[in-house]
């Protein structure tokens, strides 16, 4: 399934219009948020870049996940989601980050966390939320319908429908 620009292009609007700079953390969706964002003439105005980083070692030395919280909540998780999001705020020197990590599929599931758990995470000048998904399809479909929920929930910032 294809996703319309329609998010990209609100969201692009008003990190252009508020002088606001976006960056991306993503893991299970390998890039797919910053594809997206990039789809979009004129994003180098407000998107200084992504990173993914998809191992346990890569979200610790890229992005300063610590290894604590890797190990006692897992790499899908609000607090390690929260961290990548802050990690990337930090380290690509942006106003707004958001993160992304799950567990895409098939396999790799567990019963407390199962195919398609997904966490995305944002890290804003007003602090610092996350949210929460179990999607139910294929490996693909849950990478498009994460991408899709880390891109409303930077565009329900920017609106200011959060808190």
């Amino acid at each position: 399934m294809n996703f319309s620009s329609q998010l990209e292009l609100r969201i692009g609007t008003i990190l252009s219009e508020k002088k606001l700079t976006l960056a991306a953390a993503e893991s299970c969706t390998g890039g797919l948020i910053s594809s997206r964002i990039t789809d979009i003439a004129g994003s180098s105005v407000y998107f200084m870049g992504g990173i993914v980083a998809y191992s346990y070692e890569a979200k610790n030395a890229l992005l300063g996940v610590s290894w604590d919280t890797i190990h006692n909540k897992g790499a899908v998780s609000r607090e390690t989601v929260i961290e990548m999001a802050r990690g990337a705020r930090k380290v690509l020197g942006v106003d707004i980050a958001v993160s992304v990590s799950g567990i895409a599929g098939p396999g790799g599931g567990t019963p407390d966390k199962p195919v398609g758990t997904v966490w995305v995470g944002l890290a804003t000048p007003n602090g610092e939320e996350a949210r929460h998904f179990i999607w139910d399809g294929d490996r693909i479909r849950n990478k498009q319908l994460s991408s899709e929920a880390a891109l409303q929930f930077v565009l329900d910032y920017l609106e200011g429908k959060l808190g």
